[in-house]
C-alpha cells in the first residue's frame, strides 16, 4: 500500500506528497475550469499516468527480453466532456516506439503497453484510444 497525502493550498491548488520518497508535485484547476493552469490539473495526472504506465510497463517487458527501447516515448491527450458531469471523455495515446523491432518484438510490447494497470483500471470508464508507430 502508498500512501499519498495532499493538502488544499487555496486558490483552487493542492500540494502531493508522495509517502516513501517524499516527492511533491502542485496541481493547479485548468484555464477552462476557474484555474490559472500553472501546474498539472488532477485529470492531467490521469492522462499522465495512463502514458507513463504503458511506457513503464512496456520498459519491464522489454528488459525481460533484452529489447532495447532508447527513444521511446509517448504523447497523450485528453479530452473533457462539454456537457454534463465534467469528466474525462477520451484519452487518446501515441506511442513511439524503435522502427528496428520485429514483428514478434512488437506484438509483445502491444500487448504489454495494452495490460497497463491504470489502462485497466480506466477501462469501461472513458474511452482510450492507443496509437502505436514505430519511429
Amino acid at each position: 500500500m502508498t500512501t499519498i497525502t495532499c493538502r488544499y493550498e487555496g486558490n483552487l491548488r493542492c500540494l502531493a506528497v508522495h509517502g516513501p520518497s517524499g516527492s511533491q508535485l502542485h496541481t493547479d484547476a485548468p484555464l477552462d475550469n476557474q484555474g490559472l493552469g500553472e501546474a498539472f490539473s488532477p485529470t492531467d495526472l490521469v492522462a499522465t499516468a495512463l502514458a507513463s504506465c504503458i511506457l513503464t510497463i512496456i520498459g519491464i517487458s522489454a528488459n525481460q527480453h533484452g529489447i532495447a527501447l532508447q527513444g521511446s516515448g509517448a504523447r497523450v491527450e485528453k479530452s473533457m466532456t462539454q456537457s454534463g458531469p465534467r469528466r474525462i471523455e477520451s484519452l487518446e495515446v501515441w506511442i513511439q516506439l524503435p522502427a528496428g523491432l520485429d514483428a514478434q518484438q512488437r506484438a509483445l510490447l502491444q500487448r504489454a503497453g495494452e495490460t497497463c494497470p491504470v489502462k485497466l483500471s480506466l477501462q469501461g470508464a472513458v474511452t482510450m484510444l492507443l496509437h502505436w508507430e514505430w519511429v
